[in-house]
């Protein structure tokens, strides 16, 4: 017996089975046809059942189709609880300091470069499920310009710039070489 749910919506490949306990679920999920895959594909398939499973759970629940980049940017909201990494506020005595001499209360948020690879895995992962490049809410614009702003910002508030480095000309080696007749 064999217990699928399919989806409405003929933008996305919604077909998931459990075989483990034949219950139909809703909630997409990447399936890839070899045993064993990469870090990558690894990463990018629980990071895509992590966003459905908030969709799920968001109130009201949201559908694939009807997530927008708006829906994205409280995902990220709501990433930020988990975070790691210090950033310091702008009243803060260390804003702008790489490495603080003491502890402070700013709270800790995710990284700009984790953000940045996980919005990068999800666009890659909507596609793989049907969804049409065009309506991806993995590249809005709003969602470019909140990346470069959290980035902008955690640059500022650590001291580092995270400006393009220019590759420098490589230098023309010229040989003298004279002609002794």
């Amino acid at each position: 017996m064999d217990s699928v749910s399919k989806s409405r919506n003929p933008k996305f490949k919604i077909e998931t089975t459990n075989p483990m306990t034949l219950i139909t679920t809703s909630t997409p999920t990447i399936t890839t046809g070899t045993t064993t895959s990469s870090r990558y594909e690894n990463q990018k398939r629980r990071d895509w059942n992590t966003f459905c499973q908030y969709l799920h759970n968001h109130r009201p629940p949201l559908s694939l189709g009807l997530c927008s980049g708006a829906h994205v940017l409280e995902f990220l909201h709501y990433l930020d609880q988990f975070g790691k990494t210090k950033v310091h506020n702008q009243g803060c005595p260390y804003f702008g300091l790489p490495n603080p001499p003491a502890p402070c209360p700013c709270p800790l948020r995710q990284a700009w470069g984790s953000l940045d690879a996980l919005i990068g895995r999800l666009r890659a992962a909507f596609e793989e499920n049907g969804g049409v490049p065009e309506s991806n809410p993995f590249g809005t614009r709003a969602l470019r310009i909140y990346l470069r702003d959290v980035r902008d910002f955690q640059a500022k508030a650590r001291g580092v710039s995270y400006e393009k480095k220019r590759k420098r000309p490589k230098p023309k080696i010229t040989t003298n070489v004279s002609a002794q007749d």
